[in-house]
């Protein structure tokens, strides 16, 4: 895979996307549907807002780990980090809408970004897609691992 390969060679421009008000049903219904993974979360003006992932639909439907208590000379003390990750979990198991779940913190490349950057960085940081947006922060496409796999395949 050529370094100067830009990215726009190998994303999906035809991009299935989801709306913040959608709810968790038709969420699942999309990925499932399509063979998809991810689907970018849009508003009305077309800018990217979150991303919907398979595995938050995953983690929705999973056991809710409760929190372990220390007790410590008669004062009850959570795990570190045990108490956060218990209020995620019931987030999730509680969500009604896309907005409710979608993952707000991702990163975004850009169509003329070099393809081995963004391989890079799913590579070592385990992204399984990532959203490709213009200047304006309009979705102009995705690139999943796969697409990558793809383009790899394609050049050996």
């Amino acid at each position: 895979m050529p370094s100067t390969t830009p990215v726009r060679d190998v994303m999906t421009s035809k991009v299935v996307t989801l709306r913040p008000d959608q709810t968790f049903e038709e969420a699942a219904d999309t990925l499932a549907d399509r063979k998809i993974g991810a689907a970018p979360v849009i508003d009305a003006d077309g800018k990217l807002v979150g991303l919907r992932r398979d595995e938050d639909l995953i983690a929705s439907q999973t056991n809710l780990h409760v929190p372990t208590w220390l007790n410590v000379f008669g004062v009850d003390f959570p795990i570190p980090g045990q108490q956060k990750h218990f209020e995620e979990e019931l987030k999730q198991m509680v969500a009604a809408t896309v907005q409710d779940l979608m993952t707000t913190e991702f990163p975004t490349t850009g169509p003329d970004d070099p393809l081995a950057d963004v391989a890079t960085k799913m590579h070592d940081d385990d992204i399984t897609h990532m959203p490709v947006v213009d200047a304006d922060g309009t979705l102009v496409g995705i690139v999943a691992r796969g697409d990558i796999v793809r383009r790899v395949a394609d050049i050996t």
